[in-house]
């Protein structure tokens, strides 16, 4: 767990719980940029999550612990996750949850990453 500058965070955060669905939308609405995973593999970015509200962020991971190569929920904290499936996967994260990308211990939103990449 790290924590980001949260000035360097833009407040505009889009409002809404986390979802897997949402993450589908986010992947979609910057599909072939850096703001997907494997747009900026070579940039040494690893998908991450960031509390907006404490700047705690914390790197994507699966639900038994290892390293995620793309935005999975199941790997949150349980502090983060408000509602899972009857299956035990993560449905929802609190709204203060949003997904991004980490190089070298700093934050950056999906548009900044795609921003980054394509400069």
């Amino acid at each position: 767990m790290m924590t980001a500058n949260r000035t360097s965070i833009r407040s505009s955060a889009e409002k809404g719980r986390l979802t897997p669905l949402k993450l589908v939308q986010e992947n979609q609405t910057f599909a072939g940029t850096g703001g997907v995973s494997s747009g900026n593999q070579n940039g040494s970015f690893l998908p991450a999550f960031l509390e907006t509200r404490s700047g705690e962020i914390y790197l994507s991971r699966f639900a038994d612990g290892r390293p995620a190569p793309v935005h999975v929920l199941d790997g949150l904290p349980p502090a983060l996750v408000t509602r899972k499936t009857p299956a035990g996967r993560v449905s929802a994260t609190l709204e203060s949850v949003i997904s991004g990308f980490v190089r070298a211990g700093q934050f950056y939103t999906r548009e900044q990453t795609a921003k980054l990449i394509a400069a």
